[in-house]
């Protein structure tokens, strides 16, 4: 044998029929390259790295060619070093590598109720401040004032609202991650910024850019409407209009709007009278949120919005939910409850009550298909 070449030889006995380590001083001769090889594809890349056999196969040694070495081995050395140079964006934070359970809308409240938001409290205004004829009017026609046992519930949703989304929070973290897999189906955590949000509706891909009049209230009403199983499938629904080719808007920023309406229709003792009667607050302001959110949808849908109409569809849509509280909640009940049988939705003809169901003519929704222009002026949801 030529002393200027080597062969092949084992440090450690065969294992399993694999090659546990071979030298990586050495190369193998031309004709011998096919029966060397066949023994290393057993064998996963990063063993092969770690023994610097990649490197020792592709080495220009003992007179043996570069275009000698097989084009499987050269791929996976390729294939290694490109994974050994990836490195982590710095803006595409996850907390988890690992799929994560979903986290509950009474475990995010929970959690607030555990820390110390005394800084954000001192912020809030719980109630408008009226003067003149204006607190007059309020005080003789207006609603009546919310009960002194539920202001502190009041003022914890106030100071969510408060709250910006800290991506340090682990629970903030999940939070998205679970809005984000109810709405898409995934079953994987995503990156906490990213252009994926805008496929959610936001208008980049940082959702904490979009949270400005609602504070994390904004988010945690997102997740009260995809957890709550009564919800969850109005949530799915508004979220395909969302994407019609034609009628299309920003879901998620649509919903921070709305919460918006709702934080204002708190301060200004709008729901005082519903939380009174039911002696809750933030149960009555989700509601609320998911009832306006609900007659956005439906007027969007029948009426033929389009993202140019928004500015004054919202408009519109705060004017009358504010005077008509108790009715907004009503319909979400009776819609829920069609929802229930399978009797009602937002994306195509609803199916006919029996005679002792639920009379509501308000959610005969209808697909914009079927909509005829002539219909328009009669297509109000209450």
């Amino acid at each position: 044998m030529n002393e200027k070449s080597c062969s092949l030889h084992d440090e450690k006995e065969l294992r399993d029929g694999q090659v546990e380590r071979v030298s990586s001083g050495c190369s193998p001769p031309h004709d011998k390259n096919n029966s060397a090889l066949a023994a290393f594809r057993g064998v996963p890349i990063s063993e092969l790295r770690q023994r610097g056999v990649l490197r020792a196969l592709t080495a220009e040694a003992n007179d043996w060619e570069p275009g000698a070495v097989s084009p499987e081995v050269l791929r996976a050395q390729e294939e290694w070093e490109a994974v050994d140079t990836i490195q982590p964006d710095a803006g595409s934070q996850v907390f988890s590598a690992q799929p994560e359970q979903l986290i509950s809308f009474a475990e995010v409240l929970q959690h607030f109720q555990t820390l110390d938001l005394s800084s954000f409290k001192e912020r809030i205004q719980p109630t408008v401040r009226r003067t003149g004829l204006a607190a007059l009017r309020h005080c003789l026609f207006g609603p009546p004032k919310l009960h002194q046992g539920l202001r502190e519930e009041r003022d914890l949703v106030l100071t969510i609202a408060q709250c910006g989304l800290d991506s340090q929070d682990p629970v903030h973290g999940q939070v998205l991650q679970t809005i984000y897999k109810k709405l898409t189906g995934s079953r994987f955590n995503c990156a906490l910024h990213g252009d994926h949000w805008e496929d959610l509706g936001f208008q980049g891909a940082n959702p904490a850019t979009d949270l400005r009049g609602a504070g994390f209230l904004a988010l945690l009403h997102l997740l009260y409407l995809v957890m709550d199983s009564k919800t969850l499938f109005m949530a799915q629904e508004i979220f395909r209009l969302s994407h019609h080719r034609v009628q299309q808007f920003p879901f998620c920023l649509m919903s921070v709007n709305i919460t918006r309406m709702a934080i204002q229709a708190l301060r200004e003792e709008c729901l005082s009278r519903e939380c009174n009667r039911q002696q809750k607050v933030i149960p009555v302001v989700n509601s609320f949120y998911a009832a306006t959110f609900l007659r956005l949808a439906h007027v969007w849908r029948t009426q033929q919005k389009t993202i140019s109409d928004a500015g004054f569809v919202l408009k519109d849509l705060e004017v009358w939910a504010k005077k008509n509280p108790r009715r907004l909640l009503k319909t979400l009940e009776v819609y829920l409850a069609q929802v229930s049988k399978g009797q009602a939705s937002l994306l195509g003809p609803q199916q006919c009550p029996g005679p002792d169901g639920p009379r509501a003519k308000d959610l005969a929704f209808t697909g914009v298909c079927e909509l005829q222009p002539h219909t328009l002026e009669d297509s109000e949801l209450l």
